[in-house]
């Protein structure tokens, strides 16, 4: 009977790599305990998160997509070529705990639009190359970036993660651990509209933002989740960036999404700089669902076959 369980638990295992692909495959995590929630994120989960430190502490959020540069937000570093505070930690799950895959970088440069100048006028991109390149691990691996002609449509339900504040000026507790929140899509006229019910708020949605969250409020990114991911599972099953963490007006407010910047609109611009394996967004149609769900049970089918194997033998 063990050695019966010990063979499918090889099997699946094996079929769940070929489905994954290789370690440095973008936008598909190894680890297998995601749980997907709007509190903490499970070990592992986002291992394309990084954390932007100066010598005051957090600053911002970032992404790894390549072995030596990391996506981030222009408003993330003020003075682009005073970098020599700056301090990215990759492998990072705790704030303030300890974390046994940490590895840290110094900056070479960082590479932002020549007509950057305010993250609500737009251009909100920084690319920021690393000193030392990083090894791809469990916990650390690169997001997907999408085409130029990828669109991430109004009814799909995306990730947040980053380590800013939980509300309004309340900083994380404890540990402080990465945090997630799932949240749909907004499409740029509602979006608009929704600022307009603020009219002290003169806000343009431009063609290279996007919106995400809830027009009711009650959940959202907040201070701190800056140049953090937004990401969107599309129908091969990995996770794509959509969006960068640009700004918003206060944490969970009504009408006051956040709004982020369009990945997708600055496609041409990183793959000059960097050249990265890029990938369209979904087009959502039952194919798609199936196939991100399958990929999906079969993740959570191969944990519960280990785990299963594992009391069996035990």
């Amino acid at each position: 009977m063990q050695n019966t369980s010990y063979f499918w638990t090889v099997f699946l295992v094996f079929i769940g790599l070929l489905w994954m692909g290789e370690a440095q495959e973008c936008g598909r995590p190894q680890m297998l305990n995601r749980i997907v929630g709007d509190s903490s994120a499970s070990e592992g989960a986002w291992p394309w998160q990084v954390d932007i430190q100066n010598g005051q502490g957090h600053v911002c959020g970032g992404n790894v997509i390549k072995e030596n540069w990391i996506l981030s937000a222009a408003h993330c570093f003020p003075n682009p070529n005073d970098i020599s505070s700056y301090i990215i930690y990759v492998g990072w799950q705790q704030m303030q705990g300890w974390n046994p895959d940490e590895t840290s970088h110094s900056i070479r440069r960082v590479v932002v639009p020549l007509g950057y100048t305010n993250s609500q006028l737009g251009q909100d991109i920084a690319l920021v190359e690393l000193a030392s390149s990083v090894v791809w691990t469990e916990h650390i691996q690169p997001v997907s970036l999408p085409t130029a002609s990828a669109e991430f449509s109004s009814d799909m339900r995306c990730m947040i993660t980053g380590w800013g504040d939980i509300r309004d000026w309340v900083t994380l507790q404890g540990v402080g651990p990465l945090q997630e929140l799932q949240v749909p899509i907004i499409d740029s006229k509602t979006c608009q509209d929704m600022f307009l019910k603020n009219p002290t708020e003169n806000i343009d949605i431009r063609y290279d933002m996007m919106c995400a969250g809830f027009q009711e409020g009650g959940k959202d990114s907040c201070q701190g989740d800056s140049g953090g991911p937004l990401v969107c599972q599309v129908s091969d099953g990995s996770w794509v960036q959509a969006g960068i963490g640009s700004f918003g007006f206060g944490c969970d407010k009504p009408n006051r999404p956040g709004v982020y910047a369009k990945v997708s609109s600055f496609a041409n611009y990183i793959q000059s700089h960097v050249g990265v394996q890029q990938k369209s967004g979904s087009s959502h149609n039952w194919a798609d669902r199936v196939m991100v769900r399958a990929a999906q049970l079969i993740e959570k089918l191969i944990a519960i076959t280990i785990t299963a194997a594992t009391i069996m033998s035990s």
